[in-house]
């Protein structure tokens, strides 16, 4: 049965898709790991999301509301932003797969840096589209080498801001800068996974009032600790909303990830609390790491990048780590194979880890 194996062909620019890996979970052998892989938050959701989820469980026989009604209108009244203008997914994941689905086709080409989210890359060959790959400077997008990259063939240019694995982010006025040079016959995505990790961000809301071509995505999978409930969204032009929508699937968010959402995101005090504590144990690791002799670059978002010396540093500290029962995300995937991303957990965790790291090179190198 090994060999059975069907005689239909997929779309031939299927065979060109790696498959997606996403961090590890689990070491085998091992119990009460920590997994820092997928920038979770360690310290779950919000009260009210503890405290309502099992009332709402019980009507999980119900189709979820196609419309996402009470959502994009919790949206819009935290945002003050148009809930007409708000889409809902499966994830931020499924608002860029159906960004490419939408609005590229053959010999389209679509742009990301260096160092960017994989799925911007697989989302447009899934289209057979070209994904183009812009060279970063210092693990921080280029502006000038997007508008560099752009030909008569771009349609879209995805950018994540704070970018995921690297964790450094460019100023609006930046942003504002690219959008000025790009024809406005070209998409500009904002990834904003991570912005309400940053101080007084919006994640480019402000400038999708500004320019139609600019649209933004958001999770709750990352700050909001609903990642296992799989919603995220996106603001932008009616026009290309009204296109998304037509083609998404109708109930693609669950039931109870639509009001779990909603609960979130009206807890502003819980998100201002995530965002400092995050920020505290976030600083006072990376300083602590610093004065191991390992580099990293400021992070804007709930994970730190660590640089070492070589791939087979890298591979040997992830090793002595999974031994001490640490899981963090090997990144070689991005163009990164020197390096580690570790997610922030609590301030127990972040200590726990550098005293790992610290008896590591106790005992080793540290060049």
């Amino acid at each position: 049965m090994e060999n059975f194996k069907a005689n239909i062909n997929p779309l031939s620019y299927f065979y060109n898709i790696p498959l997606y890996e996403s961090g590890e979970s689990a070491i085998q052998g091992k119990e009460n790991v920590v997994k820092l892989s997928a920038n979770e938050n360690m310290n779950g959701p919000c009260n009210e999301v503890l405290n309502q989820f099992a009332d709402y469980s019980k009507n999980i026989f119900e189709y979820p509301d196609s419309n996402h009604f009470a959502l994009r209108n919790k949206i819009g009244e935290v945002h003050n932003i148009d809930p007409n203008r708000v889409i809902c997914g499966a994830g931020s994941d499924e608002i860029i797969q159906l960004l490419c689905r939408c609005f590229c086709e053959r010999n389209d080409e679509v742009i990301y840096t260096e160092h960017g989210f994989l799925m911007y890359k697989l989302s447009a060959l899934a289209t057979g589209a070209t994904p183009v790959q812009v060279k970063e400077t210092n693990r921080t997008a280029s502006i000038d080498r997007i508008c560099a990259a752009i030909t008569s063939n771009t349609k879209i240019i995805f950018l994540a801001n704070p970018n995921n694995p690297t964790g450094t982010m460019i100023s609006e006025i930046e942003i504002e800068q690219l959008l000025n040079k790009i024809p406005d016959n070209i998409l500009l995505v904002l990834d904003g996974a991570y912005s309400e990790y940053v101080d007084s961000f919006d994640g480019g809301i402000s400038l999708v009032e500004k320019f139609a071509n600019v649209f933004v995505t958001r999770t709750f999978s990352k700050i909001f600790g609903l990642g296992g409930l799989r919603v995220g969204w996106g603001y932008g032009a009616r026009d290309i909303i009204d296109v998304l929508n037509s083609v998404r699937s109708p109930f693609n968010v669950s039931s109870l990830g639509l009001k779990m959402a909603e609960l979130s995101i009206a807890d502003v005090n819980f998100v201002n609390e995530q965002r400092e504590l995050n920020r505290v144990n976030r600083d006072m690791l990376r300083n602590k790491l610093l004065d191991l002799g390992l580099k990293i670059d400021q992070s804007f978002a709930n994970f730190l990048l660590v640089r070492f010396v070589s791939e087979e540093q890298a591979n040997t500290i992830d090793s002595f780590l999974k031994e001490n029962g640490f899981i963090l995300r090997k990144v070689g995937s991005y163009g990164l194979p020197k390096c580690l991303r570790l997610s922030i957990g609590n301030k127990e965790t972040c200590e726990r880890l550098y005293q790992t790291l610290a008896k590591y090179f106790d005992n080793n190198d540290r060049v």
